[in-house]
């Protein structure tokens, strides 16, 4: 189907996705390019493409203008494709799980997600205090890896205690703690990342034990996402 009018209310329907209250009442976000398509299509979760491009997918496809296209897209220079996409389905956790507290960066999420794909960790969890997973700088930033993960957003005073039934809680803290080596002897961990500015918010007081980075003491601290994909690397291979 083509489609030229911006005022069309189709258009309308996919601009407003680039709001969160739209994203939450539809249950759907938007995906930009060719490789995020390419990874959601595999997943089966693609409700619409549009493109300006000469080409049909195997689900409804609108074509539109550069102008429609520079209405619908959160980026400064307009893809050729964007897609209608289902919320992805939040599973039960089983086995280990990386758990952040009040991450609030897109970057820093979208990265923790590239790197739970790239060491293994097969369970996401994000208080409710995050950052949207669903913000169009976390989606680009992930590269297309959260479909990849099982991710869940949860209040954290319900879930953690939960999880210490079957799972060992481990904090990190800048300055003491176990060793990051001590990490690979734990069979079923639940790992906690803590805010970018403050560390730890509630999670803390659900944590078995703390795990830190030995490092150069002129460096206070690491920025989230590097402390993560550092923690993950050590954990990674016990996932495989």
């Amino acid at each position: 189907m083509k489609i030229e009018s911006l005022q069309n209310k189709k258009v309308k329907e996919w601009a407003s996705l680039k709001e969160k209250k739209n994203r939450d009442i539809t249950n759907t976000f938007l995906i930009e390019g060719d490789h995020l398509l390419r990874e959601a299509l595999l997943r089966g979760v693609v409700l619409e493409v549009i493109t300006t491009e000469e080409k049909n997918y195997d689900v409804p496809t609108f074509h539109v203008t550069n102008e429609i296209m520079k209405k619908i897209t959160s980026q400064v220079t307009p893809p050729t494709v964007i897609a209608v996409t289902k919320k992805l389905e939040e599973k039960e956790i089983n086995g280990p799980v990386l758990i952040l507290d009040g991450i609030q960066d897109p970057g820093n999420l979208g990265t923790i997600i590239r790197s739970c794909v790239a060491f293994h960790m097969p369970n996401l969890l994000l208080s409710r205090d995050c950052v949207d997973l669903y913000n169009p700088k976390v989606i680009r930033s992930t590269e297309g890896m959260l479909f990849h993960v099982n991710i869940v957003r949860k209040d954290l005073e319900k879930i953690l205690p939960e999880l210490q039934k079957t799972h060992r809680v481990i904090g990190t803290d800048v300055k003491s703690g176990s060793s990051i080596e001590d990490l690979k002897s734990i069979d079923n961990i639940a790992l906690v990342i803590g805010n970018e500015g403050n560390g730890l918010g509630v999670s803390k007081k659900y944590c078995d034990d703390f795990v830190y980075i030995p490092m150069n003491p002129l460096c206070e601290s690491l920025n989230a996402s590097v402390s993560a994909s550092i923690l993950l690397y050590e954990m990674g291979n016990d996932h495989e």
